[in-house]
């Protein structure tokens, strides 16, 4: 403090650098772009088939037709990839999920369809049974109901190689068996897939958030009053997600995912501290739905609060956030 006769008054004033729209830019830590953005599509059987989701205002299921022209505009907007969620017809669902992994699949076909119309694009796709399986779980079920880790792993396996034949640059595998990453990584080499690179979701939790996406995917229903708990992580737990993480990187995983994102930003934080590796979030159904209520309410203004919210999973630590917002968010930033 410094004494002119009249007063304190500091040395040191903070808002010395907030006064000016230059000066806040100058010293501005943290940074958002389109390059840092995933944009998750769901995807349905048929031609020129757009269906609204209830619980997701702005979000749509896109026959592959309709995904086509997205795509390019994706492209166009500089966003970097897509994430496919196929949502398979009801009769094609079985005990076993064995649709997951079927050469001619919607998410197959997909895949192919998209790496013809737009190469440069990047096409991560989702390894998990849960939209094809008759009961809504991630995985197969023993006759008590319980989802049996390795039967449940061989079946991504396959699911994963179908992806990568496909054409799919990026699979994701998003159900959290153990020892899965290890397997997936050494049937891609094996069948000459090297490229093909693993997007784990290392620490993904038992979530109330997803609610919304499985009413997208169709797995709601079948799920029940049933739950994941046996296999996604407990949310009070934070100390396991780095074991879980740390797992996944030595199985040969390139990428790993924190899901939810908002609510959990100090695992994401955690994790690129720790190591250092390419860390992605997933801005989930749950999160994207209350802030849209938000706005349909008149509560938030939409682009502030959603610039916001992504700026502040950048600043946790994720290299990328796959979000619904995404074509929004990038039109923003370019504007």
């Amino acid at each position: 403090m410094q004494d002119d006769g009249m007063g304190q008054f500091p040395l040191i004033r903070m808002r010395r650098m907030r006064r000016d729209d230059f000066s806040r830019r100058m010293m501005r830590e943290t940074s958002l772009s389109p390059a840092n953005l995933i944009w998750p599509v769901f995807v349905i059987e048929g031609t020129r088939q757009r269906e609204a989701i209830a619980s997701m205002p702005g979000v749509e299921r896109l026959s592959i037709d309709e995904l086509l022209p997205e795509a390019e505009e994706l492209v166009q907007l500089g966003i970097p990839a897509i994430a496919l969620f196929p949502v398979p017809a009801a009769n094609s669902k079985s005990d076993d999920g064995r649709e997951a992994w079927n050469p001619e699949g919607l998410a197959q076909r997909a895949v192919r369809a998209l790496k013809q119309k737009c190469p440069q694009l990047g096409v991560i796709t989702d390894v998990a049974l849960d939209p094809f399986t008759t009961h809504g779980q991630d995985g197969l079920i023993d006759a008590n109901g319980y989802v049996v880790n390795d039967d449940t792993v061989r079946a991504l396996v396959k699911q994963a190689l179908s992806h990568a034949e496909a054409g799919a640059d990026i699979v994701a595998p998003s159900d959290m068996m153990d020892g899965r990453i290890g397997a997936i990584r050494e049937a891609l080499e094996s069948a000459g897939h090297v490229h093909t690179r693993i997007l784990a979701y290392s620490a993904k939790y038992a979530s109330c958030f997803y609610g919304p996406f499985r009413d997208a995917v169709g797995s709601a229903a079948n799920l029940g009053k049933g739950n994941k708990f046996t296999y996604q992580m407990d949310p009070a737990n934070s100390d396991e997600a780095l074991s879980e993480v740390a797992l996944d990187l030595q199985e040969g995983a390139d990428m790993v995912m924190v899901k939810p994102a908002l609510p959990y930003l100090d695992i994401v934080s955690r994790v690129k501290t720790r190591f250092g590796v390419p860390t992605f979030a997933y801005h989930v159904s749950g999160e994207y739905a209350m802030l849209m209520a938000a706005v349909k309410n008149g509560w938030l203004d939409e682009r502030a609060a959603v610039l916001e919210s992504l700026l502040s999973i950048r600043r946790a630590g994720a290299d990328g956030i796959l979000t619904y917002c995404a074509k929004r968010a990038a039109r923003w930033l370019r504007d």
